[in-house]
């Protein structure tokens, strides 16, 4: 086949992210070369590809549900909130400038050739290519500039599909009414509807979908079930999931995520949340950080305006309160780098300087060239298990003392650990089974906990959710009418008008 489809939805996160997902497994299971791509995303969670580009971390995700490599044309625009009311502006993987909402707008008309010259080089290469719109397409006060939703695809000539989530209510408002605000010419490239995380009798459903359909003259393509679990990793906070399950016969972990203002690849702790006999809360309770097992410090976007937070919130206090106890406390980059003496930023934020926790002997100096890297190692502290992550900052963290936290595949130390006080620039060390489990098995160690590690690979469990996502779409929607859409052409006369 030869084709390509944008996925709208009617809001964040009416399921985009997931349908393409399915899509892209589907059509990988039917010997079908295909793409996953996202013009424009917005996301503090993101992935660093294997030539060092970053994108956003759902992309990497829909790739691996293609069975194909990220790479940066999936996503070349990414968007990182960051400071004050600052945004980096991330280009094929690389950053590009710093931009307010307005300036971003100005910015946009020099990204479109960008972001059209990455799709193109990915439909010259692979059979079909399915796109991810960002937000709504309703957004009429964005439309003159729109990268990524009808104006990619009247650029592109691409035909739509609109995503509605039925589990918020409002289902058919939602789709009439993003299809009305829609201009003509625009509106003539929705080619159908999907219901999103239904759950119910669908034959009380069935009426309003053949009524939608004789108003707007779009078919339904299908009505996919709720199906809780299997999301992919989140882009924003809207995403945040918590979890917690007794392991049998023992006790149960307690940990503790401080919930920062500009938090960001808090996919890292996505491993945690499966894990059995761990229960996982984000939270900005000193009282709950104070009393969980393990505290964990997640990365961020603005580290010293978060830092700050931190402490108006007393958490300051409730972290220096552990390191005194003895008891675990893990920072992740941004948190590492907060964990330590002092942080020069003369790049993200707004303050040059500010005075760290003082939990680690370390300094962190900001430089303008970001470090996007896919380092591995070991961890002697624990085990010696091998680990593998990937880095995505701006600072370089110095370590003054204490024992570093891996080693590196060049010998190297990276990290630093004092007592029951861990930190490391690598994101999704979590990811690798062994030293999570020996980790956390530290953790119940020096709590006097009788906690069993499970035995399940997060890597399968993964590629489990990803193979049901394509189960779904196979099941659930019409596929002969979406490879239609796919192969045919963008445009469909008459198709413009609504009652």
């Amino acid at each position: 086949m030869s084709g390509a489809l944008l996925v709208c939805g009617t809001h964040s996160d009416a399921g985009k992210s997931v349908v393409v997902a399915g899509i892209c497994r589907w059509l990988a299971r039917e010997g079908v070369r295909v793409a996953p791509f996202k013009a424009q995303n917005m996301a503090l969670n993101s992935f660093v590809t294997r030539e060092g580009a970053e994108i956003g971390r759902a992309q990497a995700a829909q790739a691996a549900a293609a069975r194909v490599e990220p790479e940066a044309a999936m996503n070349p625009v990414l968007l990182k909130p960051s400071a004050g009311e600052r945004t980096q502006v991330v280009v094929l993987g690389r950053p590009y400038a710093t931009a307010s909402a307005a300036s971003y707008q100005d910015m946009k008309p020099e990204l479109l050739p960008v972001v059209l010259g990455a799709l193109e080089g990915l439909r010259r290469r692979f059979e079909a290519v399915v796109c991810e719109g960002a937000g709504s397409p309703a957004e009429i006060n964005l439309r003159e500039s729109d990268l990524a939703n009808m104006g990619l695809a009247q650029a592109a000539g691409l035909p739509v599909v609109l995503v509605g989530d039925i589990d918020r209510g409002g289902l058919f408002a939602s789709l009439y009414g993003t299809l009305a605000l829609l201009s003509p010419r625009d509106r003539e490239l929705v080619r159908g509807f999907v219901v999103n995380k239904f759950r119910g009798d669908a034959a009380i459903l069935a009426p309003g979908l053949a009524e939608l359909s004789r108003r707007t003259g779009r078919p339904f393509l299908g009505t996919l079930p709720f199906a809780p679990g299997i999301g992919l990793d989140g882009e924003d906070s809207l995403a945040l999931r918590e979890a917690g399950e007794g392991a049998p016969g023992g006790d149960v972990l307690r940990v503790a995520v401080v919930r920062l203002g500009r938090m960001s690849n808090f996919t890292d702790l996505d491993p945690l949340l499966f894990e059995p006999g761990v229960a996982v809360r984000f939270t900005r309770s000193a009282a709950e950080v104070l009393d969980a097992d393990l505290a964990v410090v997640p990365g961020t976007k603005a580290t010293v305006e978060d830092l700050g937070g931190l402490r108006a919130a007393g958490l300051d206090r409730a972290l220096a309160a552990r390191a005194r106890r003895g008891l675990p406390t893990l920072g992740l980059c941004g948190g590492y780098q907060m964990l330590g003496r002092r942080i020069v930023d003369g790049v993200e934020g707004e303050v040059p300087e500010a005075e760290g926790l003082g939990l680690l002997p370390v300094e962190t100096v900001f430089e303008p060239e970001k470090v996007l890297a896919r380092p591995s190692g070991r961890a002697p502290l624990f085990g010696d298990e091998e680990v593998s992550g990937y880095e995505i900052h701006h600072g370089r963290t110095a370590r003054l003392g204490g024992e570093p936290l891996f080693v590196t595949r060049e010998g190297g130390g990276e990290g630093c650990r004092v007592g029951a006080v861990l930190g490391t620039s690598w994101h999704g060390v979590l990811e690798c089974d062994g030293f999570r489990r020996a980790l956390l098995g530290w953790v119940a160690g020096v709590r006097g906990l009788g906690w069993e590690p499970g035995d399940f690979s997060f890597a399968a469990l993964r590629e489990e959710r990803l193979e049901r996502l394509g189960d779904l779409v196979a099941e659930h929607l019409d596929r002969d009418a979406l490879l239609g859409i796919m192969e045919g052409a963008g445009r469909r006369e008459g198709a413009g008008a609504l009652p």
